[in-house]
């Protein structure tokens, strides 16, 4: 492996005053990673100063840092040992500058945590291992510092050491060592303190160092290229992006989501260099097309065997930094690589306090400073992102009110789909000289999909009409597709095996994209019992840009019973009617869906009102 594919970047962080400066202070010096004459002279200033040295004035160059005695921005400093290079990112301690911390620990591969021996496992302590959990650090080493203040005891390193790996091991960490250390002294940092830790046989911090892995897990992921401009040069247009993850190859047909369109890798053109037959993780490069189709910034190129998720809902982990809290229902514009998309705070699940790990839950209308909550966060617009622990890359996102990051998170429990079948390579889509903007501001509102889910006799077809009904006397245009109306055209030769309810979803999803584009309020009124399909449908709606609202029309199957309208019930349990939902065939209840609506508890008119509370505002056209 290269020496640039074995530097690591390790991200330092601990809290104020528990020698985090020190300890780099002593690394640099002790790795001869200083410039000349750097120590002397600092030396001098002590002397003339009448202070005593200090291995952190190594690193607190600025007058402010040292004025105010706490680190107040992210560094980074090269060192090396005989096995390889090193970046060193020192992230502040102090509790007003987490932002800066967080920021300078996402593009680490592994952390140092310093905790002082002598004031033990503190409030910072705690939220520092939280934040490198949910920013997929987990190449951690210890170093308890200052062992000199505790007379370099066993027991209280013990201690400590047991204290700090149960809380580690409570976020699903476990740290490589721990290390008792003295920076000052340079005790177990680049050598070995025999003499007084002769009860300790674990490695020096520098020697811990050198065996953590190399992170080269980019170069595996799958490719993931975000744009970020088109140019023009003479008559080619040079999309221009970085590789986010994978390898990306002249050649090589890419995906761009979420448009879907598909091209093939021209050339590549790298900044004041011959062109490359490659690019792969990290480069900044700019690539043209052999077919040319449109793309902007924020687009994603993949391959088709594995693409991104595209959605307009997803899940997260969010750390919030702001003075003010997020609160549920509040608006935000969300930034993930090269998107940004408006985003509305739909849910808030739970908030975890980062330094206690004390979890509430229930109805939570805020996550406050500092706090960590898990959301749901519905966008305005399509997004293309990936898990975090799939593609870290594409899975992190900061939030962003007037201008300001207010808080910063990762994605988690999406769902990846095949969004492409084999199709004749002579079919290409047809864009119509009226766009869907167009449409809307004409209509007075966006087309969209509200997708109805429930068991048979739920009230499906009651809601939807009646929702119709409702919209229609605000001069909107709406349509519903209903279940049985559909099988006696379009789908009348399906039957009720699974594979048929699959195609027969399928085909309604086309059609409502179909009639979204068009500008109308698309209801559709189907059993569709397995979350795929409607993952599916979700999947279609957004290739159309479309926004999806997924309603569950929920009901009991005792009371669907009772009801039973089409006697079909009946005729399942008396053996007359095969693979029927809920008697013989399952039904897969939706676990996120965007609205609920309990027929056997609200009325009609009820669930029309909550539908249309939440479904209005997204059918406004003023953003």
């Amino acid at each position: 492996m290269s020496d640039e594919a074995q530097r690591l970047k390790i991200v330092f962080v601990g809290h104020v005053d528990h020698g985090k400066s020190t300890l780099i202070g002593r690394i640099l010096h002790d790795t001869s990673s200083l410039p000349e004459g750097k120590v002397a002279a600092i030396q001098a200033a002590c002397t003339e100063e009448g202070m005593e040295f200090e291995f952190a004035f190594l690193l607190d160059a600025l007058l402010e840092e040292q004025a105010q005695n706490i680190t107040i921005d992210t560094t980074q400093i090269p060192f090396r040992t005989a096995r390889r290079r090193y970046v060193i990112i020192d992230a502040p301690g102090h509790k007003e500058f987490l932002k800066n911390m967080i920021t300078g620990a996402a593009s680490a591969d592994a952390a140092v945590l310093v905790i002082a021996a002598n004031e033990g496992v503190r409030e910072q302590s705690r939220r520092h291992g939280y934040l490198l959990s949910l920013l997929g650090i987990r190449q951690i080493v210890v170093v308890v510092n200052k062992m000199d203040l505790v007379g370099h005891s066993e027991q209280a390193f013990r201690e400590l050491e047991a204290e700090y790996r149960a809380f580690l091991a409570s976020l699903g960490l476990e740290a490589q060592c721990f290390i008792p250390a003295s920076a000052r002294a340079g005790d177990n940092v680049a050598r070995r303190a025999d003499d007084t830790f002769a009860w300790y046989s674990g490695p020096t911090l520098l020697g811990a160092l050198d065996e953590l892995q190399a992170v080269t897990a980019p170069l595996g992921q799958p490719l993931r290229f975000s744009v970020q401009d088109v140019y023009r040069f003479d008559d080619r247009r040079i999309i221009a992006g970085r590789v986010e993850s994978g390898t990306l190859r002249v050649g090589d047909q890419l995906v761009f989501s979420p448009a879907n369109k598909m091209s093939t890798v021209a050339s590549i053109e790298a900044w004041s260099a011959a062109p490359p037959e490659e690019a792969i993780a990290g480069d900044a490069i700019g690539i043209t097309l052999r077919d040319q189709i449109f793309v902007e910034r924020g687009y994603v190129a993949s391959h088709q065997q594995e693409t991104p998720i595209e959605a307009n809902r997803v899940h997260a982990e969010l750390f919030w930094l702001a003075e003010a809290p997020l609160r549920r229902e509040a608006h935000y514009t969300l930034r993930l690589a090269t998107q940004e998309v408006k985003c509305q705070v739909v849910g808030i699940e739970q908030v975890m306090d980062s330094s206690s790990l004390a979890i509430s839950s229930g109805e939570i209308e805020q996550v406050a400073r500092n706090e960590v909550g898990r959301v749901t966060l519905q966008m305005r617009a399509p997004l293309v992102l990936d898990n975090h622990d799939r593609v870290p890359s594409l899975g992190r996102f900061v939030l962003v009110d007037a201008g300001r990051i207010c808080g910063g998170g990762i994605v988690f429990g999406g769902v990846y789909t095949d969004r492409f079948e084999v199709k004749s390579k002579n079919i290409f889509w047809s864009e119509g000289r009226i766009s869907a903007r167009v449409r809307a501001a004409q209509n007075g509102h966006r087309g969209a999909v509200v997708w109805l889910t429930g068991l048979s006799g739920a009230g499906k077809s009651t809601v939807a009409q009646a929702l119709e009904a409702e919209l229609f006397a605000r001069g909107m245009h709406t349509y519903v597709l209903d279940g049985d109306n559909i099988r006696h055209g379009l789908n009348s030769n399906l039957g009720f095996s699974p594979e048929d309810r699959v195609e027969n979803i399928r085909r309604v999803s086309e059609v409502a994209k179909l009639m979204a584009d068009a500008g109308t309020v698309a209801i559709t009124a189907f059993i569709s019992p397995y979350r795929l399909d409607r993952r599916r449908a979700r999947e279609i709606a957004l290739e159309g840009k479309a926004e999806f609202i997924e309603v569950f029309v929920d009901a009991p199957l005792r009371v669907c019973e009772e009801r039973d309208p089409k006697q079909l019930y009946k005729k399942a349990r008396a053996g007359e009617i095969r693979n029927f939902t809920g008697i013989d065939a399952p039904y897969e209840a939706p676990e996120d869906p965007e609205i609920t609506v309990k027929t056997d508890e609200q009325s009609v008119d009820e669930s029309v009102s909550m539908i249309l509370e939440q479904l209005l505002p997204r059918l406004r056209t003023e953003e």
